[in-house]
């Protein structure tokens, strides 16, 4: 029969409820923690999910959910509820929590890949912005996401929800210095455009369909001014009396134009 764990001083508690809250922690331990039974099965469907948490009310409906077959093959432990939602990062817990090992690429392995599809992320700094662009760029196809180090954690409990699994099929790379990593891309014959109010162009008249990297600004700033110096500037047109629109959105527009030319 497995014991039940009661407490929030036990180790393995511990370990988890840094992990949720430490981008330190997640960095030196190469892992994170994702949260309910879809994020789990993506982690198990990764090969990267090591080990099970269940909450005592939830043990029952997790053992018989369509994916326990996959699941029940990892090591689990059942946790009173109590402790439990100590170490959950959600409101409403749904019983199950997991870790999983960080995907792990290089810059190589973007500028490689076939598609030349790339978005660059200059100070992007909101989680919700964050995750909704990595699931976006698993929708567009893109070849992957060069982020800058300023920018969020990938791996923040926030982040991690809003992919819906896109963390563990999008490729990724937190570059130290985001102009070399800019420059690398352009050495690989691979265009940068760069979403700016005073864009040269309308985003729809650049043509993509050699190879395209856009390139997404901090939400209060914009676009750093090295990384400015290297783009070509396309405006996203906008009725009304806005100055701007949203980071996700703004990078949703772009990366979808790049693949419909592809697809063209």
């Amino acid at each position: 029969m497995m014991v039940t764990i009661n407490s929030g001083s036990n180790p393995q508690i511990k370990e988890i409820v840094k992990l949720q809250k430490s981008a330190r922690e997640r960095k030196k331990k190469q892992m994170f923690v994702v949260e309910g039974y879809r994020l789990a099965g993506e982690a198990a469907s990764s090969g990267r999910l090591r080990k099970l948490y269940l909450s005592e009310s939830a043990v029952a409906e997790c053992r018989a959910g369509e994916h326990w077959d996959t699941l029940g093959q990892y090591p689990h432990e059942v946790v009173a509820d109590v402790v439990f939602r100590g170490m959950s990062d959600t409101v409403t817990p749904q019983g199950i929590l997991g870790l999983a090992e960080m995907p792990c690429y290089s810059l190589d392995d973007i500028l490689q890949d076939r598609r030349r599809s790339i978005l660059l992320l200059d100070d992007i700094r909101d989680p919700g912005n964050l995750g909704t662009i990595m699931r976006t760029a698993e929708g567009a196809d893109m070849s992957g996401v060069i982020l800058s180090r300023e920018s969020v954690d990938l791996f923040n409990p926030k982040v991690v929800r809003s992919t819906m699994g896109a963390i563990f099929r999008v490729p990724f790379y937190y570059a130290e210095d985001l102009v070399s990593a800019a420059g690398k891309v352009r050495q690989g014959g691979i265009p940068l455009y760069g979403t700016m109010m005073q864009g040269s162009i309308l985003y729809t008249e650049a043509d993509y369909r050699m190879g395209a990297a856009v390139v997404i600004g901090n939400e209060a700033n914009g676009i750093s001014e090295p990384i400015a110096a290297l783009c070509e500037g396309v405006r996203i047109p906008m009725a009304g009396k806005l100055e701007s629109l949203n980071a996700a959105v703004s990078a949703a527009i772009m990366m979808y134009e790049v693949f419909r030319q592809r697809c063209l």
